[in-house]
């Protein structure tokens, strides 16, 4: 009875689907979550860089209208671009995960075409500088501009381009195992646009003396 019992157990074939089905689930569900993963990494890379070319863009336009003079802008414009930045961001939470660097690339004033970082402002939690150097850097000529090495962004004498250097800390769907690591993680976009109206480079001024808006430095880190 046991010996018959035996072969039949070795001659069935019921049991075979689902032990293959068993074998391979491990590698198919490895699969489809890194293929989700990378998905979703490529959607998160492209939304930052269509926001570094919008907070770019909206920096070339701020400031206030006039028929007499320059247009100026203040610290309370680039305070509400950068609100705005937070805001287009949505689900992100881009100030948590990441930081942006808005500089104003110029010609440095009394020469023709020396590059330099007027002025920068930042806004983010993440431990990152600019990687052309901090508010001033080029005013000894060392700077050919700013962007891709060979493709550089360059300001023509008065007039300047609203640089947006965007570092953000990738947040997995399942665990950044699935795109490499957490260094491999880390989106670095950026985005130019020259000034669209004729503005007043001197400064950025402030609406009150008296009750000055808040500066977002490059030396603090806020969200």
């Amino acid at each position: 009875m046991i010996g018959k019992l035996l072969r039949r157990v070795r001659r069935s074939r019921s049991g075979t689907a689902a032990t293959e089905m068993a074998l391979a689930l491990p590698f198919l569900l490895t699969i489809g979550m890194w293929g989700t993963e990378l998905a979703n990494q490529m959607v998160t890379r492209m939304r930052l860089s269509q926001l570094a070319m919008q907070i770019a863009d909206n920096a070339s336009r701020i400031g206030d209208q006039s028929m007499l003079s320059n247009r100026k802008i203040y610290e309370s414009d680039v305070n509400d671009l950068l609100a705005g930045g937070k805001v287009q961001a949505g689900t992100l939470d881009l100030y948590t995960n990441g930081r942006v660097i808005l500089s104003s690339l110029e010609v440095l004033p009394g020469t023709t075409s020396t590059q330099y970082i007027h002025w920068q402002r930042c806004r983010g939690l993440k431990k990152v500088t600019s990687a052309y150097g901090a508010e001033g850097a080029g005013k000894d000529g060392s700077l050919p501009g700013m962007g891709p090495s060979g493709d550089e962004a360059k300001a023509s004498a008065g007039d300047a381009v609203m640089f947006v250097e965007l570092t953000y800390d990738y947040q997995p769907l399942i665990s950044n195992l699935f795109t490499g690591g957490s260094q491999s993680s880390t989106i670095k976009v950026q985005a130019a646009f020259n000034v669209r109206d004729d503005r007043d480079l001197t400064q950025i001024y402030q609406r009150s003396s008296a009750s000055p808006d808040p500066v977002a430095s490059c030396t603090t880190y806020s969200s």
